[in-house]
């Protein structure tokens, strides 16, 4: 990296931190700060759910799919999220808003208390914040694993350095500063993903070689599925993508309920949704190319790093770097929001017995309080990541599974067909599907596919099955009333 590279990465940071400031502004109290008020435009909360979807590994991980299979990391990724991300914006994302309407909540699970009850809630709770502290630290790793390519500097110098920028923006601006710091961060990957584009199209040889490039490279590279990307593969990830991205994971909850109302919610879903169709031919476009250029890549994961230090010229690299640091920061601010309000307004509560007695000063207070440690914790993480060895992967592992079991009671539950299924549904989906997981994975020899689906099938046959079977017990009223008042544009 040249002096002007740094410069670049420079003002990257700075703009960031200024839009905290700018945020802090607009923060007056708990609402502010976890839900923007319920004042987020569609079209913002349509982008920030974009850009907090996915992270650096983009660039390092999907780069060597691209790299080793070509095109179908478009097919199994990007499409599945899109048709999953649109199906989400007529079923799931308007009852989001809803929630916030009608009972005023300030995280995407402090309905559960109510739906379920308060252990289902805890249980659900605690597993994702506890897991989530490990998945952030590994992201601010992969980061700086990615500047380190770079720059050569130490992976405790990026990681301070992301994380840093990051803590102080969101622990003072909250999701307003998420919001427009993401807003401005796809602006950036906008300008830099184009230009990656342009410069190694102009490489090979002109625009038509958008379609004539694939002769160049090997037979498999233009299949939709190749690898281990088969049918069931895709079938399984649409499934875990609707439930992570219409909020299983709970940053991307969060943007729904900040909305006004149900139909800008909605609008926002489908915004975000053409743009996980659309801008992933242009992003993945230069790691397809690879192989043309470097058809020998001992490490494939450095495909994407590599192209840029040889193609772009000082100063783009800078951009580009900033558009790579721009998807994680993202991600792991959101998430560090997301966190924070469900400690704040679903833990704490619950631990102190308090909750009536905490005034909207003083929710504001402990959510940003609460952000300062969970990013302090992530960050440690990252650091000493050596220190847990095989521990870290295996942790990540987890959460990967547990996105899924988690996600049902907590999606499903927003549908009145699925009114019957109570805590005890719910916390057995729980356990059955993480235990399905750990038998895929260290019991039975399974394909990729299997140890993908078969967590969330066992956990929605559950979900279900003992909902089906509880149906002579009734239905509470406090749950009934809940699904009625969620459900008017689209009952199901």
């Amino acid at each position: 990296m040249s002096g002007i590279d740094w410069f670049v990465l420079f003002l990257f940071f700075i703009v960031m931190i200024g839009i905290g400031l700018w945020s802090y502004l607009r923060v007056g109290n708990a609402e502010d700060y976890f839900t923007a008020g319920g004042k987020m435009p569609w079209w913002l909360a349509g982008v920030s759910h974009h850009m907090s979807g996915y992270s650096a590994a983009v660039f390092v991980a999907y780069a060597a799919v691209a790299y080793q299979y070509g095109f179908t990391l478009y097919v199994w990724w990007a499409i599945p999220v899109s048709i999953a991300i649109f199906v989400g914006a007529f079923t799931i994302a308007p009852r989001w808003a809803r929630l916030r309407e009608k009972y005023n909540i300030g995280s995407p699970m402090e309905y559960l208390a109510n739906r379920y009850n308060i252990p289902t809630q805890q249980i659900m709770a605690w597993s994702g914040v506890l897991l989530k502290v490990f998945d952030v630290g590994a992201k601010w790793a992969a980061i700086a694993i990615i500047l380190q390519v770079f720059s050569g500097l130490p992976l405790w110098v990026g990681i301070l350095l992301s994380g840093g920028v990051s803590l102080i923006y969101s622990t003072i601006g909250g999701l307003w500063a998420d919001a427009l710091t993401d807003f401005v961060q796809f602006v950036i990957q906008l300008i830099a993903g184009l230009t990656m584009f342009i410069i190694i199209l102009a490489k090979l040889g002109g625009i038509s070689e958008i379609g004539g490039m694939w002769s160049k490279l090997p037979q498999h590279h233009s299949d939709l599925l190749a690898g281990p990307y088969t049918f069931w593969f895709v079938f399984a990830y649409l499934f875990i993508d609707f439930l992570s991205y219409n909020g299983g994971t709970w940053n991307l909850a969060q943007r729904y309920i900040a909305t006004p109302n149900a139909k800008e919610a909605r609008k926002s879903a489908i915004l975000s949704g053409f743009l996980y169709l659309f801008w992933p031919l242009i992003l993945f476009f230069p790691m397809w190319a690879a192989p043309i250029f470097f058809p020998d890549l001992d490490q494939p994961d450095q495909a994407y790093a590599i192209l840029v230090t040889h193609f772009l010229p000082p100063g783009l690299i800078g951009l580009v770097l900033a558009g790579m640091f721009s998807h994680t920061m993202a991600m792991t601010t959101s998430d560090a929001n997301a966190i924070s309000s469900v400690v704040t307004r679903d833990i704490l509560p619950v631990l102190t017995g308090k909750k009536q007695s905490l005034t909207s000063k003083g929710a504001l207070f402990a959510g940003r309080i609460t952000t300062l440690i969970f990013v302090l914790l992530t960050l440690l993480i990252a650091i000493y990541q050596n220190s847990f060895g095989g521990v870290l992967g295996l942790i990540i592992t987890w959460f990967g599974a547990l996105v899924g079991p988690v996600s049902i009671p907590m999606l499903l539950g927003l549908l009145p067909v699925f009114r019957h299924s109570g805590p005890v549904a719910a916390i057995t989906s729980i356990i059955g599907g993480i235990v399905m997981f750990a038998l895929d994975k260290y019991v039975f020899e399974v394909g990729t596919a299997a140890t993908v689906g078969l967590p969330i099938l066992v956990s929605f046959i559950l979900f279900f099955g003992v909902g089906f079977f509880s149906k002579n017990f009734g239905v509470r009223q406090e749950v009934t009333d809940i699904l009625n008042s969620i459900s008017k544009d689209h009952a199901l």
